[in-house]
């Protein structure tokens, strides 16, 4: 599954400038995307657009080469599984209850769930690792858990293509890592992922390409070697930095440096 985007521009109501502006991308199918910038670049308006729960005022997005507005609800959510930067929890659930949501858009609401409905779940309580977990209720979970059992949800999907604002951000290290190599994995076997993140250093770790924002425009795109230069990152993000390969994982790995 492939993601497109056409000129796209977005404009908030009562905004002094537009949100994003004329972005141009196109995301290959099977590959790792990652998008970049500082706070309100547009990162989460990028994906919110995709989605078609943003309007343009000019452009167009594309899932498959299809209108993302084109596509019915129910058929958008069995191909791409999504992971929202927030999400309130207005009443009690568990955890598998909530991984099992995963499903519906494949069974339905009230459907009784077949053997291999039920070993989709399994498999993604134990990828994210909440399987120790699972009879818990969401509301006694730290925030990095429940993170891990909202990418849970995701994967029971079986998607062919994930898109996650932030997906590690209340992560450990252990655990970040661990859903860093699960989406590496869902690329690497043909899935699609879409990725916001603020870490510049994992981001050209796991990454075939990244996208980098500010003021809701394209400033670069391409390999995280291609984008990852010092006078591009410090005009974007206003800081001294220094770029080195590093050395164990080959990836650019980026140094903020004392402002003098």
């Amino acid at each position: 599954m492939k993601f497109s985007f056409e000129g796209v521009q977005v404009r908030y109501p009562g905004a002094r400038g537009p949100a994003l502006t004329g972005v141009d991308a196109e995301i290959p199918e099977g590959s790792f995307y990652a998008v970049l910038g500082p706070n309100g670049s547009g990162k989460s308006t990028l994906v919110r657009t995709l989605l078609a729960r943003i309007q343009p005022v000019r452009g167009v997005t594309r899932i498959d080469g299809r209108d993302s507005r084109s596509w019915p609800r129910r058929e958008l959510a069995r191909a791409v599984g999504v992971v929202p930067q927030n999400e309130s929890m207005p009443f009690p659930i568990g955890v598998r209850e909530l991984v099992t949501m995963g499903r519906y858009p494949h069974v339905g609401l009230m459907a009784a769930l077949s053997e291999s409905d039920r070993a989709a779940i399994e498999a993604a309580l134990v990828e994210c690792d909440v399987a120790h977990l699972a009879e818990r209720n969401v509301q006694t979970l730290s925030g990095g858990e429940l993170q891990r059992v909202r990418i849970a949800r995701a994967l029971a999907q079986q998607p062919a293509a994930l898109v996650l604002d932030e997906p590690t951000a209340s992560l450990d290290i252990r655990h970040e890592m661990a859903i860093l190599e699960v989406l590496r994995g869902f690329a690497e076997r043909g899935g699609t992922v879409l990725l916001i993140t603020h870490h510049l250093d994992l981001a050209a770790r796991y990454a075939d390409r990244v996208m980098l924002l500010d003021c809701g425009a394209v400033v670069a795109e391409g390999t995280p070697s291609q984008v990852y230069r010092p006078e591009i990152l410090e005009r974007v993000y206003r800081w001294p930095v220094e770029v080195r390969v590093d050395p164990v994982t080959g990836a650019p790995r980026v140094t903020p440096l004392p402002c003098s």
